[in-house]
């Protein structure tokens, strides 16, 4: 397998198996040089100064734009806005969109498998306009079937919060077909996509999202910046979710004619040296391509979960084909809790995530309470994999227990 380790200064000099990248990735020089690049030489307020420098900080600022268009497939770069994160894209939905356009009698569907930040907002909104919550139900396995797409889907759906890749099962739902059976009934669909955009390629046209949200932080840029896709008509049609400099054309005493689009939902000093930072990011992982990426942590998985089922007293939360997990493990020990799990491991230089991973009704729905996450990166190792193996086979052992 190609070492990618060499392309990240945390890791290549480091004993730690990092297997905590669903919660954020690491970064490579590529990216870390990019962003230093911004505030050592073009280091200006992005679309304010009309002299040279400025005009280099928004020339920046703007082709990173355009490679988030690319990178999504999306048809025009005004469809890409920047935000802090997945979160932030999906409050300005909730209180642009949803506060405007949702009322009693209306349904929002979301899937029972959400983030807790593709819910919160969409529970806001219902408090506040006095429409409805409904879950769309996953199998035991994460799996959405036809029946339960069918079932939950009504001409009341007005919204869907839907997620790409679980935080906590890693399967690829069929965001495709749910959003053909909402459109099919004039409803309108966001996807989470912050644990699909650093693992799988993504094509929002095809898709035929209304509104798309990801993180750069988990694809390997800067913390702090974030993108929320939107069809034009849509973004067109909202008001701004925040309001000051920069996201107006004029201001008068009585009040403001807000900026076209993207400019409108981008209130204030943007995050230049981020947006940068993303532009590598996404040229990092083109350089490496999705085929590649896909075949390394897919290889990696199925070394995880094929020790990991030979151990006694774990089980694997989730479909039992590696296949379906793009990376991310969730597992149980019997007997003994996630977060000494975690510690443990950490005594070893493992890092993995111990809890409810922000997503306590799926694990609800599942019958557990907290699990620990191990989440394979490309840039992860079958060393890492191993390491991570031999902890756990010790792990009831060093609890006390006789197997």
């Amino acid at each position: 397998m190609t070492d990618y380790k060499k392309d990240f200064p945390l890791l290549k000099d480091s004993q730690v198996a990092y297997l905590d990248n669903a919660a954020t990735a690491q970064r490579p020089l590529a990216v870390l040089e990019a962003e230093k690049a911004f505030y050592e030489k073009y280091n200006a307020n992005p679309l304010r100064g009309l002299y040279e420098l400025g005009m280099e900080a928004t020339d920046r600022y703007e082709k990173a734009r355009d490679t988030v268009r690319d990178f999504l497939h999306a048809a025009k770069s005004c469809e890409i806005i920047f935000t802090r994160n997945t979160t932030e894209s999906i409050n300005l939905v909730a209180y642009s969109y949803g506060l405007n356009n949702l009322k009693a009698g209306d349904e929002i569907l979301v899937g029972i498998d959400s983030h807790h930040s593709n819910l919160l907002p969409w529970q806001m909104v219902a408090r506040q306009t006095g429409a409805a919550i409904k879950f769309l139900e996953c199998e035991m396995d994460g799996s959405f079937t036809d029946e339960a797409i069918e079932n939950a889907v009504t001409p009341k759906t007005k919204f869907a919060a839907v997620t790409h890749i679980s935080n906590v099962i890693g399967r690829v739902n069929p965001v495709e077909k749910i959003i053909e059976k909402i459109h099919g009934v004039g409803g309108v669909v966001l996807v989470d996509a912050a644990q699909s955009a650093p693992h799988i390629p993504i094509d929002v046209q095809k898709m035929d999202a209304d509104f798309l949200a990801f993180s750069g932080h988990k694809l390997m840029a800067p913390m702090g910046i974030g993108v929320l896709y939107g069809k034009e008509n849509l973004l067109n049609a909202m008001s701004p979710f925040l309001t000051g400099g920069e996201m107006i054309e004029s201001v008068t005493r009585e009040g403001a004619v807000f900026a076209e689009l993207p400019h409108k939902f981008e209130a204030g000093t943007v995050n230049g040296g981020g947006a940068w930072g993303l532009k590598a990011a996404i040229d990092y992982l083109n350089s490496i391509g999705f085929e590649a990426i896909e075949e390394k942590e897919n290889a990696l998985t199925a070394l995880a979960m094929e020790e990991l089922k030979k151990i006694p007293h774990v089980h694997v939360i989730g479909s039992q084909d590696p296949k379906e997990h793009n990376g991310i493990l969730n597992f149980t020990v019997d007997g003994v809790h996630p977060h000494d799990i975690a510690s443990i491991l950490d005594g070893a230089h493992v890092d993995v995530r111990a809890g409810h991973h922000c997503a306590q009704p799926l694990l609800a729905h599942l019958g557990v309470m907290v699990t620990t996450r191990a989440s394979i990166s490309f840039y992860n190792s079958e060393e890492d994999v191993l390491r991570l193996i031999e902890q756990v086979k010790n792990i009831r052992r060093l609890m006390g227990y006789d197997e």
